[in-house]
């Protein structure tokens, strides 16, 4: 009863009783948990159950809860001061660290949330093309800013009515300057650039989606895309706001062999922490104030508490290289959720790119947002409440993804694996 109580509170006080959509559970139905505190793979509830956690803070905690490092290095920040609206030299360093990494950016503007990178970098397209007009792909979510809430992912496929425009008070001028392609359709990229000759600033794409579940390009899908792109005189956006250093130290579209104009950076890079980036090539970059004419301005951004994290996290993944141990363990959970799911005859196939995996309700596994959309969300919510059941904590969606971290053990997949089995044998019972 304590979440019910917690969550009665909550409403009182808070729109919906949550402070992001999702956490309300509405696409699973039940009651919101209550988190008290967190250690390596586990999480601990307000009513004193513990759980595995594959959510992770929807991918940020990528060494972990209550990690030693980060914390002390967190405290000393602290120590010495939570903010100051003002320049410090531990910003300069991250910044560089970012640009050492990165090959094909010269520069970042750090800010302090996904959705402000990206409208940032939206902002920034304009003004360096003078155009107006964006393309996105369906499915993809790219933050709550205004003119991207056009068929988006993630919490709005479940907090929306179903529109387009997925949530009320969206201007629908505003709406129209955004245009809408199937992901992984590069023909349909090439048809919405020969409509709008000399019209669209810049393309916009997760490289792999997870916001619609977890999708990835076909091969030579994002390459495809870029071409077309630079073709029409448009700039290539990646949104690696999960991706970044994910799945290796830098970004999914190096790895793609693509080189986007500007990229977007979150969750990971901020260590748990309210810090994201944007960057570019320095002829794109210095269009930013105060050098140039396109504005952008946040008070707490380049947080020197935030930062502190964030330069631990990184120096540490550069150091550990956990990545190879990350996608191994992810494989070997999605296989195991996979012969779980065949051999209790229940409908649902796990699909994983490197160290991401989405249990999808279906037979088949979709490549676009269409094909996510016809998962069966009620035996979604079943499984996800199964599995919370037997203590393991999945994304609370069907259009979400999981991750693992560095302080996920061996016996930690064991036990996903077994909940999973347990769980689609009685779904099936």
């Amino acid at each position: 009863m304590e979440h019910e109580k917690l969550f009665e509170r909550a409403q009182r006080v808070i729109p919906g009783g949550v402070n992001s959509p999702v956490r309300a559970f509405n696409s699973v139905g039940g009651t919101p948990i209550y988190v008290t505190g967190g250690k390596g793979s586990r999480i601990f509830l307000a009513d004193g159950r513990e759980l595995i956690d594959c959510c992770c803070s929807w991918g940020a905690m990528i060494l972990g809860h209550g990690d030693e490092e980060v914390a002390e290095a967190v405290a000393r920040a602290a120590r010495a001061g939570t903010t100051f609206g003002i320049n410090t030299p531990q910003e300069i360093e991250l910044a560089e660290w970012l640009v050492a990494h990165i090959p094909f950016i010269d520069k970042v503007r750090l800010v302090n949330s996904g959705t402000e990178a990206v409208m940032s970098a939206i902002r920034l397209a304009r003004g360096v093309t003078g155009r107006e007009l964006i393309i996105k792909c369906e499915g993809c979510y790219h933050g709550h800013s205004d003119g991207l809430l056009v068929s988006a992912g993630s919490g709005v496929l479940t907090a929306g009515d179903g529109a387009e425009v997925a949530s009320a008070g969206i201007p629908a001028a505003l709406a129209r300057d955004t245009l809408v392609i199937p992901y992984n359709d590069p023909e349909a990229a090439e048809r919405a650039f020969a409509a709008h000759p000399g019209r669209v600033a810049a393309l916009i794409v997760e490289p792999v989606a997870g916001n619609m579940g977890c999708v990835p390009p076909k091969p030579g899908s994002l390459k495809a895309l870029a071409e077309a792109a630079h073709r029409a005189g448009a700039l290539l956006i990646c949104d690696e706001v999960i991706n970044a250093f994910r799945f290796r130290l830098g970004l999914w579209s190096e790895a793609e062999g693509i080189e986007p104009d500007i990229v977007t950076m979150g969750k990971v890079i901020g260590g748990g922490f309210p810090l994201a980036a944007l960057g570019a090539k320095a002829e794109v970059m210095d269009a930013l104030a105060p050098e140039g004419r396109v504005y952008q301005a946040g008070t707490l951004s380049g947080n020197p508490v935030a930062v502190a994290a964030a330069l631990t996290v990184l120096r540490r993944l550069e150091r550990e290289n956990p990545y190879p141990r990350l996608a191994a363990m992810a494989k070997r959970v999605a296989e195991g959720i996979d012969a779980a799911a065949e051999k209790a005859g229940v409908a649902l196939r796990v699909r994983r790119h490197e160290t991401l995996f989405t249990p999808f309700a279906s037979a088949e596994l979709p490549w676009n947002l269409a094909e996510a959309k016809r998962c069966d969300s009620r035996l979604y919510a079943a499984f996800f409440h199964g599995m919370l059941a037997r203590g393991v904590y999945l994304e609370p969606s069907q259009f979400e993804v999981n991750f693992l971290s560095a302080a996920h053990t061996e016996a930690d997949c064991a036990q996903i694996i077994s909940a999973a089995a347990e769980t689609l044998a009685a779904l099936n019972g």
